[in-house]
């Protein structure tokens, strides 16, 4: 499973935000976009100059403060990826640093995927409420209603809401990060049986954080109410509905072979850096995610991960206003408070949420070795920002927190995006 972060939306800002449709020119994965040099900007769907204006502050600008502290990063050798900050469906600023695949010399561009890690969990919440909108299931159904074979207390107590909330009461044991899986059913039956393998810790209800049993049983949910798989499912009706071509459950072969797909770019123990998907018997030190490589993975966990491209993640954003994936009031529930976190932050359906200088602000972002993302919604002010990166040393969190600050004009500190896991 990937790690968590990010931060905050509820009501009004879906209701105010309007006019906001799934933006034009789809990059697809094997097929590049416009092929962007390191620190060039790139306009996704869009011709001419970037867009400016009153509306438009002037951190947020190509040659503003955002700008120049990611560009000061990566000539630190910091940040190597994509950030992309898009306003009413135009870019305003889209800058690509570093290699992708350095063994094959190529470099970062709009065009590439990138490893969401945890930034891609809320693709399992909207399957969820897809079904829920559809009549298919209830949002109070039990666990039980759906799966068997589950321990009674947990079978007819944990509903979907407890789990979409980070409110099951569950933890669930550790993974085996050094065991390198060969396919999608090895992956797919062994998350089946880590998850059956959850405790009860607390009363159903209470907030726990979302442990991995939080994201893969929606997941399991999902296949035994469509009869598909998890992959394939959110493949097709959220990624095709939203012109994420770019966008897939790639498996380890793709990562390794396709030329748009960003490797992870993973620190070792002695301060060398080495490309993961070709090094399956190293395991990263970071203390959050001891022994772990992201390339042992076939593919992602049901309910984890993915892989898109920054121009995608807007895509996406936008599809949840506007009726693509979810009708109205299903997206707010998707965004809206539920659980009270720290200060003006809150817990969403597999998202936080929060309060930013008078504005709701939501979105996700995760990390593993080598991976850093994270994307950001606006709704009041029409704003998406998306941080894409594939190297260890990234600073995701200042870099989330310094473009809330380039959009809101708050000041940076109190919560961010980013972690391991």
């Amino acid at each position: 499973m990937g790690s968590d972060s990010v931060r905050g939306t509820n009501r009004r800002r879906l209701l105010g935000w309007g006019g906001l449709a799934a933006a034009a020119g789809a990059v697809a994965v094997g097929a590049p976009l416009l092929g962007s040099r390191s620190g060039q900007a790139v306009a996704a769907g869009q011709r001419g100059p970037a867009p400016s204006g009153p509306d438009i502050p002037p951190d947020t600008r190509p040659g503003g403060a955002y700008d120049r502290y990611v560009a000061k990063l990566a000539a630190e050798g910091r940040f190597s990826g994509v950030v992309l900050l898009s306003h009413k469906r135009r870019t305003v600023l889209s800058r690509s640093y570093g290699m992708a695949d350095k063994e094959k010399g190529l470099r970062n561009h709009e065009g590439i995927a990138f490893s969401l890690s945890s930034a891609g969990k809320p693709f399992g919440a909207v399957a969820i409420l897809q079904l829920a909108q559809q009549g298919k299931l209830s949002l109070s159904d039990t666990m039980g209603t759906h799966l068997k074979g589950y321990p009674k207390d947990i079978a007819e107590k944990v509903t979907i809401h407890h789990l979409l909330s980070g409110a099951s009461g569950l933890s669930t044991p550790d993974e085996d990060v050094r065991h390198i899986f060969r396919s999608r059913k090895e992956v797919h039956k062994y998350y089946d049986q880590w998850a059956r393998r959850s405790k009860v810790v607390a009363p159903p209800g209470t907030p726990t954080g979302h442990a991995g049993s939080d994201i893969t049983i929606p997941a399991l949910i999902v296949e035994a109410v469509t009869g598909q798989t998890y992959w394939d499912y959110v493949q097709e009706h959220i990624f095709r509905r939203c012109g994420m071509t770019g966008t897939a459950f790639c498996t380890r072969p793709q990562w390794l072979t396709d030329e748009h797909i960003a490797h992870p770019y993973m620190t070792l123990a002695d301060g060398s850096r080495v490309d993961a998907l070709h090094h399956l018997d190293k395991d990263s030190p970071r203390p959050d995610v001891p022994g772990k490589n992201p390339g042992r993975a076939f593919i992602d966990a049901p309910g984890d991960g993915g892989f898109a491209t920054a121009p995608d993640l807007v895509r996406f954003a936008h599809a949840l206003s506007d009726g693509t994936v979810l009708a109205r009031p299903y997206a707010e529930l998707l965004t809206g408070a539920k659980i009270p976190h720290s200060g003006s932050s809150f817990g969403a359906y597999d998202m936080p949420v929060r309060i930013l200088n008078g504005q709701w602000v939501f979105g996700r972002g995760g990390g593993n070795p080598g991976v850093s993302a994270n994307w950001n919604v606006y709704p009041y002010t029409d704003w998406v920002g998306v941080v894409l990166g594939n190297c260890d040393g990234l600073p995701l969190q200042e870099i989330t927190q310094r473009e809330m600050q380039a959009i809101t004009g708050a000041s940076p500190g109190g919560g961010g995006g980013g972690g391991g896991g």
